[in-house]
């Protein structure tokens, strides 16, 4: 059987006429443009009924150069030389702008015609709509931002129970609800049950009492299960380490069941009559007074204690060396605002918190000195002593070299504040440095997410932000983001 002769594709279209060569151009693309080789518009087809009514009409004569964005100019005149020039049509992504609407997204080739005449050339210019990838880009960005703040929330909430945890007098353990081990130990625990420096994790509960307070136990952890909590028994610590009330509460997470267990020393009596774990607070007290005395003056950071209004009672020599004093005494009965803060109302807006709270911690401001010298120093402060005349304590740290050196330690993953440390500053820092600070805060993530999304293409990014490459740039050096000299164009 004979087949006939191969036609090729040349074959199959030199019969199809400029109506069917329209409606496929039409078909093929969301937008399509004939152009002159000037590149002016001689007439524009898009499939989005409503865009054609609004932008047809004032594309028509006019250069299609005109009709897009100004970061999208160059990339317009490069599609036209190629095409003119016969090179391969290449793919680019240029924005209209789309009167009482947001920018309008194509990507575009362009294909030179046969002359219609010598010297008259046409180009036709293929678009797709990128509007929904867009869309999705956004959707994509709004989602990372929340996983962002969520992750900080948790971190937050995470740094909050460690710190508990671990600072509590209180013994505490996590233990395995199946099993019995120990998952956690905070060091009042550790050191209850003279473990102290062995590692506890691991262990199993019931090994920390003698034998005969096994059942009892059992008993406490099968009714703190059955009802989630249970009164207090009080169990033998192992080798003779004393009495504890054990008390135990239920609780579940990823469908796994776990124990809180509580221990509480049975404080005895001395023959004097005073409890055991106080009979020696007398005698310790005058040791205890001496080792605050010396750490408080020879400490690297500057205590100062003021009365209630700010007036310095006394202060250590790290802080008269920050305040360019010649010795504490010089300090004695100034008012700490006098060196301390950027405006005259930091110290009124640190004192009332004190008021408020009892402590802040992290507050950052300035310290000037006597001579001029101007440093960032993060303040830590608490209210000390009782009666109606309370003291006011306050560590002053500088942090300066340690603020200048963070754009070289920042990664592209670590941002300079979280939203909750932005919270956190307000009645600590004046709302312009604020608003400063969250606006930095924003275009990092906005910028570090678009980079990651166009794998650190600096040119796409710069579009995907709806800014100019040069902008963007502009950004990178001050947010000290990246190696400009290795950029990645499109």
């Amino acid at each position: 059987m004979r087949h006939p002769p191969a036609t090729t594709e040349i074959e199959l279209l030199t019969d199809i006429d400029a109506h069917t060569a329209r409606r496929l151009i039409e078909s093929a693309s969301d937008l399509a443009l004939v152009l002159d080789a000037g590149g002016v518009v001689l007439q524009a087809s898009l499939q989005d009924g409503e865009l054609a009514r609004s932008l047809a009409s004032i594309w028509q004569g006019k250069p299609w150069v005109d009709t897009v964005t100004d970061d999208s100019r160059e990339k317009i005149g490069q599609l036209l030389h190629d095409a003119l020039a016969g090179v391969p049509a290449r793919w680019r992504q240029v924005n209209h702008p789309v009167p009482g609407a947001e920018d309008l997204p194509v990507m575009y080739a362009a294909l030179r015609l046969p002359d219609v005449a010598p010297g008259e050339a046409r180009v036709v210019a293929f678009g797709r709509d990128l509007r929904s990838t867009v869309l999705l880009q956004h959707r994509l960005v709004d989602a990372q931002q929340a996983m962002e703040r969520d992750y900080w929330r948790f971190r937050e909430a995470e740094t909050r129970y460690r710190n508990l945890f671990q600072t509590s007098p209180e013994a505490v353990l996590v233990v395995d609800g199946l099993n019995q081990k120990i998952l956690e130990a905070n060091p009042a625990a550790e050191a209850l049950a003279g473990r102290a420096g062995l590692r506890m994790v691991g262990a199993a509960l019931p090994a920390l009492f003698e034998a005969a307070a096994g059942d009892p136990l059992q008993a406490l952890l099968a009714a703190s299960r059955a009802v989630g909590r249970h009164d207090a028994v009080r169990l033998p610590l192992a080798q003779g380490r004393g009495q504890v009330d054990v008390l135990a509460s239920a609780f579940r997470q990823d469908q796994a069941a776990f124990m809180l267990v509580r221990l509480l020393p049975v404080v005895q009596t001395a023959a004097g009559g005073l409890p055991m774990a106080v009979a020696g607070v007398r005698a310790d007290a005058a040791v205890s007074s001496g080792l605050l005395e010396a750490y408080a003056r020879h400490s690297p950071d500057g205590l100062v204690f003021t009365d209630p209004q700010g007036r310095i009672l006394s202060a250590n020599r790290a802080f008269a060396t920050l305040a360019q004093l010649s010795g504490e005494d010089q300090a004695r009965g100034e008012m700490l605002d006098r060196w301390l803060g950027r405006t005259g109302v930091e110290l009124g807006v640190l004192i009332s918190n004190l008021r408020q709270r009892g402590s802040v911690g992290l507050f950052t401001t300035g310290l000037r000195g006597e001579y001029g010298a101007v440093l960032e120093v993060e303040i830590s402060a608490s209210q000390v002593g009782g009666g109606d005349t309370p003291a006011l304590a306050f560590a002053v740290r500088d942090v300066g070299r340690r603020l200048q050196g963070m754009p070289e330690d920042r990664t592209p993953n670590r941002l300079a504040r979280s939203p909750g440390e932005l919270t956190e500053l307000v009645g600590r820092v004046p709302m312009k440095d604020i608003v400063s600070e969250t606006t930095d805060l924003i275009e990092q993530l906005c910028i570090e997410t678009a980079l990651q999304m166009t794998q650190d293409n600096r040119a796409l990014a710069a579009q995907l932000l709806g800014l100019s490459r040069q902008s963007l740039y502009v950004k990178l050096r001050r947010y000290g983001m990246g190696d400009l000299a290795g950029d990645n164009q499109t």
